[in-house]
């Protein structure tokens, strides 16, 4: 049964509030709800959907999320489902930055996070199981994952490099060894099996699909106009243009190159924002970082938290000023994302029963396997040695909490938003009695 635009807008307005676990969890709660309690979409077209937005630049869930909600509920529904992902998490964001820049680090602030930390990296290990189980589907597939992983690991390999190589290697093994993208198991699958239960399913055909030149270039007018209006209106209403000019042309740039999500492109912002424009000092970004990694949303908001500190210290220490940055940002860095979207899902939406096509997609879903693996591992690293790799540098109870949230999550299978509320207070209760 179709689900309403109410019950569509209660979901995603609740995901934008519990999106913990950065792309891999926020991936697992879309799947955990759509897919498996409510059956509005089947794991097939799920799959598809997320296929396609992980080879796209930005943040794969919320573009996930508009995506879904542009198949149940057309365009209006893309766009609340992606505004809503990002709404909460910048409103939380620009609350943190201006408490951060009036008060600095509050100590029982920080015992929360600490807390919640680990229970963030059990959560992105529980989603990487459920997401590598479906993924990887055959022999060539693992070994597809595990380059992946060691590229980007031992060689710092650029994600866009690694993703145009699973396109290659796809390309020709489909031609040369079909025989390797067969799956050996296809009990990883069993809800396609029942593809009827579900109201978007693998029968179900849109209307008005496939490569309309006129859509297409509406599309992005209305992209080019949004893009363009803040200009007109800092231009006229605002003073130091030259800063604004600058702030947004650079982001804009930014949102172009973020493939591989907020990491792979973390290091070009802090270069040019810290080094170039001094909008900020480097432990200034750090710390944002952490205020991006413990917030729901995608960790890319990062970037706005650099906005709200470049219009803060640009202006004298003005959170007026610093809390226009942050939205403005927040404006440029998913801006592209909709259009990404609403351009290209009607096209890929032809693609979805063309073998080779959705070869092509599983082989670079495999790759990001490797690469989410990655991601995994520094995250933990970050949070196991917070002080530098060395043994006497360990987080004790980083460790535990980490091992007892793995347990509760995957092996009893404990509600997700509550352990969060849980690890949170265990965090606090930890430094009280510290």
């Amino acid at each position: 049964m179709k689900p309403s635009f109410t019950d569509a807008l209660k979901f995603w307005l609740k995901l934008g509030f519990i999106s913990f676990g950065g792309p891999a969890g926020q991936v697992a709660i879309m799947h955990e709800y759509l897919v498996d309690k409510k059956k509005w979409i089947s794991d097939s077209r799920f799959m598809h959907a997320l296929n396609y937005c992980m080879i796209l630049p930005g943040p794969e869930a919320q573009q996930l999320a508009t995506y879904i909600g542009w198949l149940l509920h057309g365009t209006r529904g893309g766009l609340v489902a992606g505004v809503l992902f990002v709404l909460p998490s910048m409103l939380i964001l620009l609350g943190l930055s201006a408490v951060y820049v009036s008060y600095g680090n509050l100590p029982w602030i920080a015992a929360l996070f600490n807390g919640l930390k680990p229970a963030v990296i059990a959560i992105v290990v529980v989603a990487l199981l459920k997401i590598g189980k479906r993924s990887l589907l055959s022999v060539f597939h693992y070994a597809v994952a595990i380059v992946a992983f060691v590229l980007i690991f031992f060689f710092n390999t650029p994600f866009p490099l690694i993703i145009v190589g699973a396109v290659v290697v796809a390309t020709v093994t489909r031609k040369l060894l079909p025989q390797l993208f067969v799956s050996g198991n296809t009990s990883t699958h069993p809800a396609e099996n029942n593809e009827q239960e579900f109201f978007i399913n693998n029968t179900t055909r849109l209307d008005d699909v496939g490569f309309n030149p006129l859509r297409f270039w509406k599309k992005v007018t209305v992209a080019a106009l949004l893009w363009a209006l803040p200009f007109v209106l800092f231009y006229f209403f605002l003073t130091d243009f030259a800063f604004w000019s600058k702030l947004l042309v650079f982001f804009t740039q930014a949102a172009f190159v973020t493939f591989g999500g907020a990491y792979a492109v973390l290091p070009y912002v802090a270069q040019v924002s810290v080094e170039k424009f001094q909008w900020l000092t480097s432990l200034q970004m750090i710390d944002g970082l952490a205020l991006g990694e413990t917030t729901p949303g995608p960790l890319i908001m990062v970037l706005a938290f650099v906005g709200f500190m470049a219009g803060y210290n640009h202006f004298g220490g003005s959170i007026a000023m610093g809390s226009l940055g942050l939205v403005t940002t927040t404006f440029y860095t998913f801006l592209p994302c909709f259009l990404f979207i609403f351009a290209g899902a009607p096209i890929i939406e032809r693609t979805q029963e063309n073998k080779n096509i959705k070869n092509i997609l599983s082989l670079v879903t495999a790759a990001v396997v490797g690469v989410v693996l990655n991601l995994t591992i520094y995250l933990g690293m970050a949070v196991i040695f917070p002080n530098g790799f060395a043994l006497h540098q360990l987080n004790y109870f980083a460790i535990g909490w980490t091992l007892v949230s793995f347990f509760a999550l995957y092996r009893f299978q404990i509600n997700m938003i509550s352990w969060i509320g849980a690890s949170a207070l265990a965090g606090l209760v930890v430094y009280l009695i510290g």
